[in-house]
């Protein structure tokens, strides 16, 4: 059983002050595989006097080089993405297929979407007798979740190292193995000392003392949407910038005149997978009244045929949820939903069949749902689904934006002028129009309580850049 330790200023450290331990636990089997000595406000002090005497060397650093150092860590990590996609499922319990082939190999595909974007960027440009530069930020705190771990740690260090940043960065004490991963090979990608630091430890002693320290002056975090504005709330005093991907509970429309049972097939797939725990998941299903019984009968059919299985072995099945916390709430949900008066369809609260250790639960479906029943507008991270039905495309535009997140939406329709239609006006940072997927280039982040600023490709990279204006930079 490992203990992990920090990395800070190119070194492997223990903690300066001696804390709490926390244990890692396999979601699977519930059996601790790790611990962690978690960190507090001193080695944030020190990981970020490390990033602040890294910053100006490495700001400096022409972009080539910097970019070669991004495409080291790349080859490492493709190297070493069987040791990372174990780390995944062992930690938060993705199945072993979607742990490699999306899970882990998320990071590789951030870092060469920064490449792409870094090589085309405009870093100067002319206007007038100006010269617009984009420079780094500076030292940047990065706080990252454990649902897709390695997705939203890329998705932020490959543009801050791209940009001339230098980062600490907090991973969820509850997935710390990939983080450790992505520790190892950036030193072996020979980054130089302060340029990557790690600090393990809770939101309220490790992310809180990154948020409050002035010399950290931009945080990107990635979680939920309380502990994200307890974030923007503690950097305000420091005037440092802030972007934030949170919460979700996204609609999905499904119009009487779609494929329904690709529709909905697509539809379940996307609200189950990861077991739930993404906080774009399609999760409150909007269907038009004249297919809404039969739309019922057929996602109850493919709810039931939705396999949970063991993590570690092969196959399309899905996995536990991360943790006996997780466990508890989505359990407590399906209470709720049972207590608020909707249709049970299928599922509901217990174990799933065949397990007697482990955080398993029931894909579970309810509907006749209202969109002012909790389950309808708190996001639960579980695979449970809410159906509502509507009456007119008006209607299923009200309930879709009635919601104070904004991440993304989903809509299905024969008619692609009315897509288009509908898509504009839905208040959502993505829309996914008949179970279209996003890439890596596009923009990820949503309106509203779902957060600010957006991650992945260009748009990621341009969030840990400033622009500078130097006038008279060329002769009139």
């Amino acid at each position: 059983m490992k203990t992990l330790q920090h990395y800070i200023d190119g070194r492997w450290v223990s903690p300066i002050e001696p804390g709490s331990v926390f244990p890692v636990i396999n979601p699977a089997d519930e059996t601790q595989v790790a611990e962690i000595r978690m960190g507090s406000a001193a080695d944030v002090e020190l990981a970020v006097a490390a990033a602040h005497r890294a910053f100006a060397s490495f700001a400096s650093t022409p972009l080539d080089e910097r970019l070669e150092m991004l495409r080291r860590l790349k080859a490492i990590f493709v190297r070493r993405i069987d040791e990372m996609a174990d780390a995944i499922t062992t930690e938060m319990g993705a199945p072993h297929d979607m742990s490699r082939d999306a899970q882990a190999a998320s990071g590789p595909d951030h870092i060469e979407a920064t490449l792409v974007a870094a090589l085309q960027l405009d870093w100067e440009t002319r206007i007038g007798t100006s010269n617009v530069v984009r420079e780094p930020v500076g030292v940047c705190g990065l706080v990252t979740p454990w649902n897709w771990p390695i997705n939203q740690i890329m998705a932020k260090v490959a543009p801050a190292i791209a940009a001339g940043c230098t980062v600490v960065l907090k991973p969820s004490e509850q997935a710390p193995l990939s983080a450790q991963l992505v520790a190892e090979f950036i030193d072996e990608a020979k980054l130089p000392p302060g340029v990557f630091n790690m600090v393990h430890g809770t939101g309220p002693a490790v992310g809180h003392a990154m948020s409050a320290h002035p010399l950290i002056e931009m945080m990107s975090f990635t979680g939920s949407t309380r502990a994200g504005i307890d974030v923007a709330k503690t950097a305000a005093d420091t005037v440092k910038r802030v972007a934030q991907e949170l919460g979700g509970k996204s609609p999905n429309l499904i119009f009487a005149d779609a494929d329904l049972e690709r529709a909905l097939g697509n539809s379940i797939r996307r609200c189950f997978y990861n077991t739930g725990q993404s906080c774009n998941a399609p999760t409150r299903m909007l269907v038009e009244r004249s297919v809404y019984e039969q739309a019922v009968h057929i996602v109850r059919r493919l709810a039931e045929a939705t396999v949970v299985g063991d993590p570690r072995l092969p196959g399309k099945h899905i996995g536990p949820l991360s943790s006996r916390i997780q466990f508890e709430r989505v359990q407590a949900y399906m209470q709720i939903g049972i207590d608020e008066g909707a249709r049970l369809v299928t599922g509901g609260p217990g174990r799933a069949q065949g397990f007697e250790r482990g955080y398993y639960v029931r894909p579970t479906v309810f509907a006749d749902v209202h969109n002012q029943m909790r389950i309808a507008r708190e996001e639960i991270f579980g695979p449970v689904l809410a159906m509502i039905p509507f009456d007119s495309l008006e209607e299923a535009i009200e309930i879709a934006n009635d919601t104070p997140y904004g991440l993304a939406a989903y809509l299905h329709t024969s008619d692609m002028s009315k897509a288009h239609a509908v898509a504009r006006r839905l208040r959502a940072g993505s829309v996914h129009i008949n179970g279209a997927g996003q890439g890596y280039a596009e923009p990820f982040g949503g309106f509203k309580q779902s957060g600010n600023g957006r991650e992945c490709g260009a748009y990621g990279l341009l969030e840990f850049l400033e622009l500078k204006s130097i006038n008279g930079y060329y002769a009139a």
